[in-house]
């Protein structure tokens, strides 16, 4: 009897540790080291709330660099990314920020941004070039749902602007239309010091930002007013880095009362 008592208590045992191991082996382990609550790495990271990066795009574009930051860290939060959020947003959106970027499939925008469903009204083409369904989009996503902060977003390696630097002969269908619109960012960069295709992947977004501060009649009032900001911006494939042009964040309109 007593030998059957022992090898009950024996076997009780090595269940419980397996299953106590089992447990272990599957809890989550947080991938930040610093505690997400204190108020140093809510500064570093630049965690500010949607309603108040939605009420000023000062606010809105510093939460767009502090999402970059953590991601290139390796420290994405992903938040709102799940079936939750998806089906909290079916009632209305109301997006920080407008993101017009290049279609190009390395690109993810609320990845690269650490943001969520709902934050980004994107508009996306090859090269970011904008045409009239383009400008109506972005209007829409001001008047309409209130954005305040649109950000012009290339890239590196850009197959557009490549296409634009080289000039092939006789490109098929449509794609002529973008090596024409990228075309004066194209001919400025040949007199640039560096990287011929990397200088014209800046300087198109450049132009485009340009572009839609001066776009009228909805934008460029917006824009001189200072109710909305117009900023440009490049992501590296290689590092995730973000860069924010410092050529489109100076002399930025201050809001008017």
């Amino acid at each position: 009897m007593q030998h059957i008592l022992l090898m009950i208590t024996i076997l009780t045992c090595l269940s419980t540790a397996g299953m106590a191991q089992k447990k272990k082996g599957t809890q989550k382990i947080n991938p930040i080291p610093v505690a997400f609550d204190s108020a140093k790495w809510r500064a570093e990271y630049y965690i500010q709330d949607r309603d108040t990066a939605y009420a000023d795009p000062r606010v809105g574009l510093k939460k767009l660099m502090g999402g970059n930051k953590r991601f290139t860290e390796g420290k994405s939060l992903r938040p709102r990314q799940d079936s939750l959020a998806l089906h909290g947003t079916e009632g209305g959106q109301k997006p920080f920020a407008i993101i017009v970027g290049c279609s190009d499939s390395r690109v993810p925008n609320e990845i690269i941004f650490d943001q969520g469903v709902g934050d980004l009204f994107i508009v996306r083409t090859a090269g970011q070039v904008m045409a009239q369904a383009s400008y109506g989009s972005i209007e829409f996503a001001t008047l309409a749902l209130g954005s305040k902060l649109i950000v012009v977003l290339g890239h590196q390696k850009c197959g557009a602007v490549d296409a634009a630097v080289k000039r092939p002969d006789n490109p098929p269908g449509h794609i002529v239309t973008l090596i024409n619109a990228i075309k004066p960012a194209a001919e400025k960069s040949k007199f640039m010091a560096g990287d011929r295709l990397e200088n014209a992947i800046r300087q198109n977004v450049i132009e485009q930002v340009n572009e839609l501060r001066d776009l009228d009649p909805v934008l460029a009032k917006k824009y001189q007013s200072g109710e909305i900001l117009i900023v440009g911006a490049v992501y590296n494939l290689h590092s995730g880095n973000v860069e924010f042009l410092p050529d489109t964040l100076t002399n930025l309109p201050e809001k008017k009362n």
